[in-house]
């Protein structure tokens, strides 16, 4: 989440689609808020103390509607993240903590690789943690972002409380940093989850996710675990479609297993064969018929729960495979496709929506809700139908 935290950097962006603006000065707030918080049980004297003199973040707004997760194209995502450099830097800090990923491994089932590459992910390693440019007091973010009113103020309301509530009960220090949403420590695990799944791993009697790399790495592999993540099981792998494939059958609506796929031509890639036939999985197309195609299994889905961003949850797996020294994907990304920018993909919800298709938030993120209804207006209108809105598609849409 550190990767979110970089856009604070971005000061000229204006856009106001994700939240509301602020109902109340910062001051009226933190008082209002008060009646919230001691009805959750925290102290009204605790909550005075550590609101005293308390200022917002002016660049948690900037943040919130800059995550790169869902403004970038897939492929410009994955590629920053997932970089010679980062592969051989996450191998040699994975051999250089070896004995910690393997007990936690060997205590929660999760593959050692793929907690190796949230830490890349989240925090480079661990190389930005003390960088307070990314890091800062959780307790300033959190009251900052419930000011800002974005689209989700009562998940954040609550990550607030649990944050207030665990520094009252002294589970965690009052001046905790994290991200500008609140998430901590080395893999950037958010309040809600580490309320009930943090732990003394190490042993030395406190959870400290930001200091010992054993406890974040044990809370994150509970988290993933909680979030449906399977031991033994692979993320998925990358396929080929045969010639005249029904697109339809992309979608994350039904888990179908293997067999369901290979019995309609689904391939592996580079020749390689399919392994458990009756491993539940899914057919996602992040870029249309010219990208790489994947069958997506449940630790897909629980890096998504992770972070819900698709582009997020690609890296993640990819990245798990290239630090255990597997090739990148087979087939490149379509790069010359022209992505939407965020009015236009705004202009496309707003579309569907109009003819019928989509029911879900204007929002201009153009997930599997988005590909789902762009899906069913390809079939009725002729085109290929893979979910793919490039400008090409978005013309015809908006001239329809």
């Amino acid at each position: 989440m550190f990767l979110r935290a970089l856009m604070i950097l971005c000061f000229l962006v204006v856009s106001q689609v994700g939240f509301a603006a602020p109902q109340q000065s910062f001051p009226d707030f933190i008082k209002d808020f008060e009646r919230q918080a001691v009805a959750a049980g925290i102290s009204r004297d605790f909550y005075r103390r550590v609101t005293n003199g308390l200022t917002p973040d002016p660049k948690i707004k900037v943040a919130q509607v800059t995550q790169p997760e869902f403004e970038r194209p897939i492929w410009d995502y994955v590629d920053k993240r997932v970089s010679a450099a980062q592969i051989k830097q996450g191998q040699q800090k994975y051999r250089a903590n070896k004995a910690i990923f393997d007990r936690v491994s060997a205590a929660y089932g999760v593959d050692p690789y793929v907690l190796a590459a949230i830490w890349g992910i989240e925090t480079n390693y661990g190389s930005i943690m003390n960088q307070d440019i990314y890091f800062k007091p959780v307790l300033r973010s959190l009251f900052s972002l419930v000011h800002q009113r974005r689209g989700r103020v009562e998940a954040d309301a609550k990550e607030l409380l649990l944050v207030l509530q665990l520094m009252q009960s002294g589970k965690m220090p009052v001046d905790q940093k994290g991200s500008w949403a609140g998430a901590m420590g080395h893999l950037q695990i958010m309040p809600t989850a580490y309320s009930k799944l943090a732990i003394d791993f190490d042993g030395n009697g406190k959870i400290d996710v930001h200091n010992s790399l054993a406890d974040a790495l044990a809370s994150s592999a509970r988290w993933l675990l909680s979030l449906g993540y399977v031991p033994g099981e692979d993320w998925g792998m990358e396929v080929e479609l045969p010639r005249g494939f029904d697109y339809r059958l992309a979608g994350r609506d039904q888990l179908r297993n293997v067999r369901f796929f290979a019995e309609r031509g689904v391939q592996r890639v580079a020749g390689r064969q399919f392994g458990d036939l009756n491993q539940p999985v899914f057919l996602y197309v992040p870029a249309g018929k010219n990208g790489p195609k994947f069958l997506m299994g449940r630790n897909y889905l629980a890096f998504k729960g992770y972070n819900f961003a698709d582009s997020y949850a690609l890296t993640v797996a990819h990245l798990t495979d290239r630090l255990k020294g597997v090739g990148p994907f087979a087939h490149d990304w379509p790069r010359n496709a022209a992505f939407l920018n965020r009015d236009q993909r705004v202009a496309l919800q707003q579309k569907l929506r109009r003819l019928g298709y989509y029911k879900g938030e204007v929002d201009g993120r153009l997930g599997p809700i988005s590909q789902k209804s762009l899906r069913a207006w390809q079939s009725d209108a002729g085109l290929v139908v893979d979910g793919f809105a490039t400008r090409e598609v978005f013309n015809v849409l908006m001239a329809q």
